[in-house]
């Protein structure tokens, strides 16, 4: 009996140290992670939360106002309440799910192609994303220059459908709609490439069981068989639509040269925080600003986990 209880014991001891080697080798491998997480995310958070409810203009120390940055966005900001916030969700609700969509598109029809001119044309789609700012200072600057030189006045003019060059970058008429145009343009961005690996790696055996099963034609093989095995993919791909929906301010800036923009007309909430912290130097109202931002994102997020997140 004494052998059976020490043979039993001994199991234990080995089980007990073998999860506790298994525990240990875990964290080291969460440990940087973590670290850059903590470091470069956790932290920065938390600062400016606490500059949100201060008084800070970079020279000085912050001064504690409790609620008033909040209260003064909510109730004051006339061109946070006129124009930023209605812009943010117009701008955003058009290039995040419109950008989403294009690229679940595009990327079903380049998987349906051969890998060579998949290659390519997924290279010439994805490099947009990856040239920024460069792509739409050198492209898009000169096809809505508003002068005879600008490719779009050129051809009205030559076209006679219009007689003066239009400012198309500084008319607050124009400055959105050419906004949204250049993020839908350019929004084909790591989302893209996760949906396009994520499609060619369905097995194909689910597609032959799905016609057997009664499947007729290419739409129910998406809605039935594409996205329902490409989940991952597309909460990854909703993520990124969202973050960078809401993080495109730039593009107004770079396009009209100013921020804010003309008449406000494509000033966004990124903007709006650049504009405070950046060259005002109102950093603690801007880091409020910041706050209501990452609300936004946190919510539109949970959405999106909400519809392509696994069911428990």
């Amino acid at each position: 009996m004494k052998n059976i209880a020490m043979k039993i014991n001994e199991k234990k001891t080995s089980s007990l140290h073998s999860s506790h080697a298994e525990a240990l080798r875990t964290f080291l491998l969460l440990l940087p992670y973590g670290l850059l997480f903590t470091i470069f995310i956790a932290i920065p958070v938390a600062i400016a939360i606490g500059l949100s409810f201060s008084y800070f203009d970079v020279i000085n120390p912050p001064q504690y106002k409790g609620m008033l940055n909040y209260i003064t966005l909510i109730t004051q900001d006339e061109v946070f309440l006129k124009h930023v916030l209605p812009n943010t969700f117009k701008y955003a609700l058009i290039v995040g799910p419109g950008g989403y969509v294009l690229s679940f598109i595009l990327a079903w029809m380049l998987a349906q192609i051969q890998v060579k001119a998949r290659t390519i044309l997924t290279l010439a789609i994805y490099m947009p994303s990856m040239m920024g700012n460069v792509f739409v200072q050198v492209i898009f600057k000169n096809i809505f220059a508003g002068d005879q030189r600008g490719l779009l006045n050129s051809l009205l003019m030559r076209l006679s459908l219009i007689e003066q060059p239009i400012q198309f970058l500084l008319s607050p008429d124009y400055i959105m709609n050419i906004m949204i145009f250049v993020s839908l343009w350019s929004s084909m961005g790591m989302g893209f490439l996760a949906m396009i690996s994520g499609i060619l790696n369905i097995n194909e055996e689910l597609y032959e069981a799905a016609y057997v099963d009664g499947i007729r034609n290419r739409f129910q093989e998406i809605i039935y068989i594409t996205i329902p095995s490409m989940k991952p993919q597309m909460l990854f791909g909703a993520v990124m639509a969202i973050v960078n929906a809401f993080n495109m301010g730039w593009i107004g800036v770079a396009l009209s040269g100013s921020n804010p923009t003309p008449g406000n007309a494509g000033q966004l909430i990124a903007n709006h925080i650049d504009d405070y912290g950046f060259i005002r130097y109102e950093m603690g109202y801007a880091a409020a600003i910041s706050v209501v931002l990452l609300i936004m994102v946190s919510l539109f997020s949970k959405l999106a986990h909400g519809l392509f997140g696994e069911k428990d």
